[in-house]
């Protein structure tokens, strides 16, 4: 049985990972990455930066705009406290958690 094909177009299935204080702060950073098909996680909204470089783009939110934050499918949203390092959460898109991908074993 694949469990993948249940997954429809309208579906919303995403996981939350809390860790530390969770969100007691009032500040968070936000850091987001694609989940590839192949296994690999790759920051995504890279901009250029000098030197050909790409540099990751951090944004600053509130505590109510990280509860509201849904990703994609294919999406990890990191928030990090700003004055509390070790506090945050971060929310997992269905297809990045690798619930849903087909065993290789068999």
């Amino acid at each position: 049985m694949r469990i993948g094909g249940l997954l429809h177009r309208n579906t919303e299935t995403f996981l939350t990972h809390i860790f530390g204080h969770g969100l007691e702060d009032d500040r968070y950073v936000v850091e987001r990455f694609k989940s590839g098909a192949d296994g690999q996680i790759r920051p995504c909204d890279a901009e250029p930066a000098k030197g050909g470089r790409r540099k990751r783009r951090r944004t600053i939110v509130s505590r109510k705009a990280v509860r509201e934050m849904r990703p994609a499918r294919d999406e990890i949203i990191v928030c990090t406290a700003v004055n509390m390092k070790d506090s945050g959460a971060q929310i997992w898109g269905a297809y990045a958690t690798g619930l849903f991908a087909q065993s290789c074993r068999r």
